[in-house]
C-alpha cells in the first residue's frame, strides 16, 4: 500500500510535517509494509516559509529586519539554492502578531522589514521570490517595502516621508533612479486569496483597518490618503491600476507588488500544490492522506485540504481527511472531493489539553491506525 500524505498544520499543535510524521506512524502500525510519503502542505499563510522550504528541498536563513513598530525582528525566510528562489511570509517582518498595545496603529505600522528581506535575498542571489502576503499590521500600501529598495517617497520638503499610512499622506512625489538595479531581474509569484482593491467601501482600510487598530475615522482619512496616493502614482506610471484585485491585499502591499514589481497575484495552495509537485506523488498512491486542524464549510471554499483532493480526483484516488474538529456543516467537504473525514478526539478535554502538542500527535496517530486498519 502506497500512501501519500499531505495534511496542513494544525495551528498551535502540530506543523504540517509534523501531522504527516503521526499520520505515517499510525498507518506504519495497521500495515508495516506500507509506503508513506509525506509533503509538506500550506496555504500562503503561516507556515507556507516552512512548508516550502521542506517541499523544494531548501533551507531557512535568519536575517533582523525592522519590524511593523520600527523595532528590530528576527525574520525566517527560505533559500532554494537550486533555482534562487527565495520564499517569504510578510507576516515574518510586518505581522499583526508582532504588534501589540499602542503599537497597533496603521496610522505608523510599516512594511519596510519585507523590502529589507527581499533585499537580503537579493543578495544571496535570488532572483525569483514566492511571498505569503497575509496576516499584516500595516496600511501603508507597501510604501515600506517600496523604500527599502530604493524607491523615494518624498514630502512637500523634499525630504523622505515616514512610516506607516501617514507617510502615505504626506507624498508628494515619487523617485526611483535609486531602486536596486536587480530588482528589475525578479519576477514574484505573490499568494494572495482576497480580491479586495485598495479604496472604497471594499478597500483595504474600510475592511481590514479596524482589525489593525483603526478608528473610523482613521478609515475615512488612510482611504482618501491611499486614493490620492493612486493618484499621483498613476501620474508616474499610466499602466498602474487601484482598482485590480488583490491591490488591498495587506494594507496595499498587493498594489505595490503589482505595480512596482514583476509579479503575478495567485491561490496561495495552487503555488503550495505546485511548488512541491504533489500531483507526481499522488499519481500512483492507493489513499491520499490531507486535513487541517478543523473542518468545516470554509474548507470547502478552496482551502488546503481541497485542494489536494482535487488532484487526487483526478487520478480517482480515495481520499481520507482527519481534523482536530468537525462542524455541523462540514458534510460539503465530501462534495468536494473528500470522502471521508475523521476528528481525532478521543475522549472528552478541555481545549488546552487537546491542543497540547504531544496529546495532538497521540491522537491523530492512534486514529490514523484504527481507519486504516479497514483498508
Amino acid at each position: 500500500m502506497k500512501v501519500v500524505v499531505a495534511i496542513d498544520s494544525f495551528k498551535g499543535s502540530m506543523s504540517s510535517l509534523e501531522a504527516g510524521e503521526a499520520i505515517a506512524k499510525g498507518v506504519k502500525k495497521a500495515h508495516k509494509d506500507a509506503i508513506v510519503e509525506i509533503r509538506p502542505l500550506a496555504d500562503g499563510g503561516e507556515g507556507t516559509v516552512e512548508a516550502l522550504s521542506i517541499g523544494m528541498g531548501g533551507k531557512l536563513v535568519n536575517v533582523e529586519v525592522t519590524g511593523p513598530a520600527g523595532k528590530s525582528v528576527n525574520a525566517v525566510y527560505g533559500i532554494v539554492e537550486s533555482s534562487k528562489t527565495a520564499i517569504i511570509e510578510m507576516s515574518q517582518a510586518a505581522g499583526i502578531t508582532l504588534v501589540s498595545g499602542d503599537e497597533k496603529n496603521p496610522l505608523y505600522t510599516t512594511t519596510f522589514g519585507v523590502g529589507e528581506m527581499i533585499k537580503d535575498a537579493i543578495r544571496k542571489g535570488c532572483r525569483h521570490f514566492i511571498v505569503g502576503i497575509g496576516g499584516s499590521a500595516t496600511n501603508d500600501c507597501g510604501i515600506g517595502m517600496l523604500q527599502a529598495l530604493g524607491y523615494e517617497f518624498l514630502d512637500k520638503d523634499g525630504k523622505q516621508v515616514g512610516f506607516g499610512a501617514s507617510g502615505v499622506r504626506d507624498i508628494v512625489s515619487i523617485k526611483d533612479e535609486n531602486v536596486i538595479k536587480e530588482l528589475a531581474e525578479c519576477n514574484f509569484r505573490v499568494a494572495c486569496d482576497v480580491n479586495n482593491p485598495l479604496c472604497g467601501d471594499l478597500g483595504c482600510s474600510a475592511i481590514y483597518g479596524p482589525q489593525k487598530g483603526a478608528t473610523k475615522e482613521m478609515v475615512a482619512d488612510m482611504d482618501a490618503w491611499l486614493l490620492r496616493y493612486s493618484k499621483l502614482v498613476k501620474e508616474k506610471y499610466p499602466n498602474a491600476d487601484s482598482e485590480n484585485p488583490g491591490t488591498g491585499a495587506a494594507g496595499g502591499l498587493g498594489y505595490a507588488f503589482q505595480n512596482f514589481t514583476k509579479s503575478k497575484m495567485e491561490s496561495g495552495i495552487q503555488i503550495v500544490l505546485d511548488e512541491t509537485r504533489l500531483e507526481e506523488y499522488v499519481k500512483d498512491a492507493d489513499v491520499v492522506v490531507t486535513g487541517e486542524g478543523r473542518l468545516d464549510r470554509q474548507t470547502a471554499m478552496g482551502k488546503a485540504p481541497i485542494g489536494v483532493a482535487n488532484i487526487a480526483k483526478k487520478y480517482n484516488k480515495k481520499v481520507i481527511a482527519f481534523s482536530g474538529s468537525v462542524t455541523e456543516d462540514a458534510f460539503v467537504c465530501n462534495e468536494h472531493g473528500i470522502d471521508a473525514f475523521f476528528p481525532i478526539l478521543r475522549r472528552i478535554v478541555t481545549l488546552e489539553e487537546a491542543m497540547k502538542s504531544d496529546i495532538a500527535k497521540r491522537n491523530l496517530m492512534d486514529t490514523t491506525e484504527q481507519v486504516f486498519r479497514l483498508l
